[in-house]
């Protein structure tokens, strides 16, 4: 019998956008022959289930199910498409675990810790993963650029302490007006600002998922934006503006630090499902720097997750597949 899964995406934050997309790719690869998929979309206006005809049915949040022509749908899986709040950051998926419904990726508290990058860096940082010097500001505290600039060294890079999609990143290379500028800019869509120290190095990114208690990493990705901001912002991403490798072109040494690192991430933090973890690999010091993860990785036509499973010789059908299963009551 077909299992039932709802596909949920949306989201309250400026990534809903993303989410968009990276859930008609999935939509696009869940196998049919094995699951009923419903795509449920959560927004501030509503959970909503929207039929063929393209009529509105809500969500019983009470158990989170549908009642379809008189016959309600209970769901034996949810797969989380949502990038931002509520569904990378803790929320969602504490709300299934009350309910006691299985879901794809990480639970409540890893997903609460590497959404908010601050606590994710000192989690790493305690667990002898190399991560860069950096500072949080705290937006009723913050008193001026001087002050959050103390004891760092520029270039940095200013950003959001809660979020993804690199929306509100900005790289300053020297302390003048712009500094000022990129932390009002990550201001605006948080109320913590994490100044980071730039790591000099090759940027390397790279999925890592489990499968049958097995941790499993995909090929690396390297990136390079194309334009002198040097760094995988917004419109690097998904507009274009960047050359990403998959598989990246390097040596198997430094392929083998990233990927050791990647498998520690991934167990210190206690992760399921696929996530996708940034790196710097700092070639003076050998070593791989842990930018962050990414608890919901974008799955769009422009995202690095589905160029690696490709890579790896695999389709996204079978990949989805092994990420569902893995989740599944037995």
């Amino acid at each position: 019998m077909k299992k039932n899964i709802a596909l949920v995406t949306g989201g309250f934050s400026g990534e809903a956008v993303i989410s968009y997309k990276s859930a008609t790719t999935i939509d696009n690869n869940l196998d049919r022959s094995r699951f009923n998929v419903y795509l449920i979309d959560i927004n501030p206006e509503g959970w909503w289930y929207r039929q063929a005809d393209g009529s509105p049915v809500a969500v019983d949040k009470n158990d989170f199910s549908l009642t379809l022509s008189g016959k309600k749908i209970i769901f034996d899986a949810v797969f989380i498409g949502m990038h931002g709040t509520p569904g990378e950051d803790g929320k969602l998926q504490g709300y299934f675990d009350t309910l006691r419904i299985s879901y794809t990726g990480c639970d409540a508290a890893c997903s609460a810790i590497t959404f908010n990058k601050r606590f994710a860096t000192a989690v790493a940082g305690m667990s002898g993963i190399a991560v860069a010097k950096s500072v949080v500001l705290i937006k009723n505290n913050f008193t001026s650029p001087g002050e959050a600039s103390a004891g760092l060294k520029f270039p940095v890079f200013v950003k959001p302490n809660n979020g993804g999609s690199s929306i509100g990143m900005s790289k300053v290379d020297a302390f003048t007006d712009a500094f000022g500028i990129a932390i009002e800019k990550a201001f605006n869509e948080d109320d913590q600002v994490l100044v980071e120290e730039m790591v000099e190095g090759r940027e390397f990114t790279v999925g890592v998922f489990k499968s049958k208690g097995n941790i499993i990493v995909l090929p690396l990705t390297e990136v390079k934006a194309h334009s002198d901001k040097a760094f995988f912002d917004f419109e690097a991403k998904y507009q274009g503006k960047s050359t990403e490798t998959t598989p990246a072109l390097v040596d198997e040494a430094i392929a083998d630090r990233v990927r050791e690192a990647a498998r520690k991430v991934y167990e210190v933090f206690n992760c399921r499902g696929v996530v996708r973890i940034d790196f710097i690999y700092n070639e003076k010091e050998k070593k791989p720097y842990m930018l962050e993860v990414n608890t919901v990785p974008g799955q769009s036509e422009a995202s690095i997750v589905p160029q690696q499973v490709k890579a790896m010789g695999w389709s996204l059908k079978e990949f989805y597949t092994k990420l569902v299963e893995e989740v599944l009551p037995s």
